[in-house]
């Protein structure tokens, strides 16, 4: 089984980042509008599936969901166009930021400052991604079932890894089962915390003390703009450094 990247520290800052709940139901409604686009069927569209699932995790009003997609059956849903940049921060760290938007000269300007602001810069697509895999990633509580019970049933759903942390399971899957998988193991264990396509790095970059609270910066800059969904980079920085920062 392919292990599992240790990425544990900036998930989890990220993980706190998004309770503001606000920015949750952004990204849900920018995915929901645009799975919605092909059609608004469920049962025929594995992606809407996958966003319906997201919102209902996220407890999102029913009537959200269903204006969204009242909104994409009328021809009227939001033209967002999705866009990948790629990046290094200080240190050579690499970054993938994943977004949507209706205006993507605006965003460009905006992603491109980031990373000049905080001592990195935008690269030619393809430049960074062979440094990442993309995967499916589930993410469930510890609550749900012991470690045993859930590696059992998610290699049963055709999941390809399962790591029990400290405070949930995460599940690994090719890209191509990920739907597959995420709906097979749903049938046991209801709506999972988080389930995603993500850009999984082969391997991390020790971060100095020196870089460690720019790249943070970088990192939370990127992730708190309203057309980004997902950031996405190479760098581990040691709980020692972490309580610093954090102190």
């Amino acid at each position: 089984m392919a292990g599992h990247s240790k990425f544990k520290n900036i998930q989890h800052r990220k993980g706190a980042q998004d309770k503001k709940r606000a920015k949750i139901f952004t990204r849900l409604i920018k995915e929901l509008s645009v799975a919605a686009r092909s059609s608004t069927d469920p049962a025929s569209n594995p992606r809407l599936r996958g966003a319906l699932s997201a919102a209902r995790a996220a407890n999102m009003p029913k009537d959200n969901i269903e204006r969204v997609l009242k909104r994409a059956e009328g021809g009227e849903g939001d033209a967002y166009e999705e866009i990948r940049y790629e990046g290094y921060g200080p240190g050579g760290v690499a970054f993938i930021v994943e977004a949507m938007t209706d205006n993507r000269n605006r965003t460009a300007s905006e992603v491109r400052s980031f990373f000049s602001k905080f001592g990195g810069s935008l690269a030619e697509t393809g430049s960074v991604s062979f440094m990442f895999d993309k995967v499916g990633q589930i993410v469930y509580p510890l609550a749900v079932a012991d470690a045993e019970t859930m590696f059992e049933a998610a290699l049963e759903a055709g999941a390809d890894n399962v790591e029990t942390e400290e405070d949930s399971h995460v599940i690994t899957t090719a890209a191509e089962e990920f739907n597959a998988v995420r709906e097979n193991i749903e049938k046991q264990f209801d709506a999972p915390e988080e389930a995603a396509l993500i850009w999984q790095p082969q391997n991390s970059i020790a971060v100095e003390e020196a870089n460690a609270s720019t790249l943070l910066k970088l990192y939370d800059a990127l992730d708190e703009n309203d057309d980004v969904q997902s950031v996405f980079a190479n760098f581990e920085i040691s709980d020692e450094i972490m309580t610093k920062l954090d102190g």
